[in-house]
């Protein structure tokens, strides 16, 4: 059985739907999504809805992201805590909350921190950053005894995370193992191709293997959308579709 996991959409419509194609192509019977849907992208609000037509599925799971929790209720409290590391995105902050609906944001709102799924025996706990928090960062070449920490408390055999939009992965010494699955809508890294992870399941045995895997999709037509948007550093954010060099605009 194969499984295909997705994190940090980012209201990037056209990456997602590149990616549902390659897992279709992968023959994935199950979809775990690990949040922050809509924020700073080139269609918010299409993506949502095209995000909420997957829930209806059983095959498709969702968390929510710590975007998704911070637009589910806008607060100028909030933006201005945004605005005090990056003025991009607290201007997209405040340019999603405007034209999300209420209904919109509930949906964000209700979504699950965590979840923990059984398949054949194998424990796997879905979160956005890390065990113990939504916005935690496991990044790559991170000493093992600090992810050992970040997972502490949790007797999953995997567990699956976000957030940092950067592919990595972890075999700690209590026999865990902790993949970051990558960005589909804005990766970090100088590639711009989308990134998700398969999970493979040997059903008779209870053995898996776990892979990333990179999607190429429309970067020009994403970009000028999120350019025709408009708002304060939409263009920061469109360039970092075809490049990115840093985790957020500058």
């Amino acid at each position: 059985m194969k499984i295909a996991i997705i994190s940090d959409i980012h209201g990037n419509l056209e990456a997602l739907k590149s990616v549902l194609h390659d897992i279709e192509k992968e023959g994935c019977k199950k979809i775990f999504c690990l949040g922050d849907i809509v924020m700073a992208g080139p269609e918010p609000i299409e993506t949502l809805h095209f995000v909420h037509d997957l829930m209806k599925s059983k095959d498709f799971n969702i968390i929510q992201g710590n975007t998704d929790k911070m637009l589910s209720v806008f607060s100028f409290k909030t933006q201005n805590e945004i605005l005090k590391t990056n003025a991009v995105m607290a201007s997209a902050y405040y340019s999603d909350s405007m034209i999300l609906s209420e209904e919109d944001k509930n949906l964000l709102k209700n979504l699950k921190e965590q979840e923990l799924i059984e398949l054949y025996g194998i424990k796997i706990l879905l979160v956005h950053g890390s065990v113990r928090k939504n916005n935690e960062n496991i990044y790559p070449n991170l000493p093992i005894e600090e992810v050992e920490e970040m997972i502490k408390g949790t007797d999953a055999d995997v567990i699956f995370c976000g957030h940092t939009h950067m592919p990595c992965g972890y075999q700690t010494n209590t026999n865990q193992t902790v993949v970051n699955v990558g960005s589909v809508g804005r990766p970090f890294s100088e590639s711009p191709d989308s990134c998700y992870a398969v999970m493979e399941i040997n059903e008779n045995n209870s053995t898996f293997n776990i892979k990333h895997k990179f999607v190429k999709y429309n970067t020009e037509k994403s970009a000028n959308k999120i350019r025709e948007r408009g708002f304060e550093g939409a263009d920061k954010l469109a360039n970092m579709l075809l490049k990115a060099t840093s985790r957020y605009p500058e």
